[in-house]
């Protein structure tokens, strides 16, 4: 059984372990020591206060706005780490050998209140990037593209026994005509799609963050079990999922677009991607039956196919997505993703692709963002007005109590994946 680092027995008693600890740190033999602890535990918090403000107020390091809980957390691991430093000072051996121990407690417990904050990792095998998922063996399925608009039943074997669950397995998706260097991709099968004779279904694709990497989208995204509630009240229809790499390692951004820097990554997503798909599994060609959902970079790049390419794509689930592709200046990005034309970096911008293709005529986009997440929340809703001006069905979710972090990405998937199932023929 796999500890879970973000439930409340790991966490209560951790933080049972690291107060004791605090505690016994912070009683010395005389007043002043004691004084000089605290003193010591009120200054590293302060630092830890400052240290988060820089970095993220003045500089903007991580891009995204850190929340109180996260800076909460930051300062007191600070504080705990400063406390033990006192400690190591005019004391015995023990209280040093302790304070030497408290180190790694503190810390820890600084991450996991962060972690719970983000939402991001399960147990250790998730901090670590170990991917839980075995090679998926696709049992009766074939490639085949169907014309059948979004009427899936109409390909299904009656009588046939559909399992509870899906299945997902890790697949590589070769860039055949892209040479772009993906990663392992995470694909989903709902029950459906295990039966001897599956019927066709439609295709989503989910794109990690950057840093990030295709399990993300089930480990932190929790798309399975998701997805399972959603064909178990829907006869055990739900759409494949594909969690493929658009990144090419995790610090990476290609922005999805083809570059010199990068690699081809748009060719990569937009062709080898969809023709492994079309050859290995039984799906619609209806763009209705093709979706993008992602967190982040990949929450823009889901924006990005689904108003700049209308034809294959016909909704998108972006959770904290960007105006645009960017790799945070406008000028490095022009000269990195574009070969220094701002012209094409231009046309690349959702905004500049909404006005060039409206009216749309049958596109939904569901943009959602962390109620606490200022930055991101404009970009939402500049890019949900220019939706709907468009004639995209276009929704805005705002995930209440959090910011830039999976919790969002979690209320994202379960409160607007039920518009996009309507895009796709599901759920009606």
């Amino acid at each position: 059984m796999t500890l879970r680092i973000d439930k409340p027995p790991f966490l209560i008693a951790l933080d049972l372990v690291a107060a004791v600890l605090a505690l016994y740190l912070l009683v010395r033999p005389t007043g002043r020591r004691m004084l000089a602890g605290l003193l010591a535990a009120v200054g590293g918090g302060l630092l830890g206060w400052l240290v988060v403000w820089i970095s993220d107020d003045v500089f903007d390091v991580f891009g995204v706005g850190l929340t109180p809980v996260t800076t909460f957390w930051a300062a007191l691991g600070f504080a705990g780490v400063s406390l033990a430093i006192a400690n190591l000072f005019r004391s015995r051996w023990w209280r040093k050998v302790i304070a030497v121990v408290s180190i790694p407690v503190f810390l820890a417990t600084a991450a996991a209140g962060v972690n719970v904050d983000f939402g991001a990792y399960r147990d250790l095998n998730d901090a670590l990037g170990v991917v839980p998922y075995r090679s998926l063996h696709l049992h009766a399925e074939r490639g085949e593209v169907l014309d059948i608009g979004t009427d899936y039943a109409s390909t299904a074997t009656p009588g046939q026994t559909v399992p509870a669950k899906g299945e997902i397995g890790t697949v590589d998706i070769p860039g055949t005509t892209s040479q772009f260097p993906a990663r392992t991709a995470v694909v989903y099968l709902p029950p459906v799609a295990l039966t001897a004779k599956p019927p066709a279904l439609p295709v989503l694709y989910a794109l990690s963050g950057q840093p990030g990497a295709p399990a993300d989208m089930f480990t932190a995204g929790r798309l399975g079990p998701e997805m399972d509630a959603f064909a178990a009240a829907h006869d055990g229809y739900a759409p494949i999922v594909v969690a493929v790499d658009q990144l090419g390692g995790p610090g990476r951004n290609p922005m999805c677009v083809d570059s010199r820097e990068y690699g081809n990554s748009a060719s990569y997503l937009l062709h080898d991607v969809r023709d492994w798909i079309s050859s290995h599994l039984r799906v619609s060609s209806d763009p209705a039956a093709w979706g993008v959902f992602g967190y982040s970079q990949g929450a823009t790049c889901a924006v990005q196919f689904a108003t700049g390419h209308p034809e294959l794509f016909g909704s998108a689930l972006a959770s904290s997505s960007e105006l645009g592709p960017t790799l945070g200046d406008r000028t490095l990005t022009i000269d990195t993703g574009f070969g220094g034309s701002a012209k094409a970096f231009e046309a690349a911008q959702p905004l500049a692709m909404m006005a060039a293709n409206a009216p749309y005529k049958n596109s939904t986009i569901v943009f959602g963002v962390g109620q606490n997440d200022a930055k991101y929340t404009a970009f939402a809703r500049t890019l949900h007005a220019a939706a709907q001006k468009a004639g995209i069905h276009s929704e805005l979710l705002i995930s209440p109590g959090t910011a830039h972090d999976w919790n969002t990405v979690r209320h994202t998937l379960h409160d607007g994946f039920p518009a996009i199932a309507r895009e796709m023929g599901l759920g009606r």
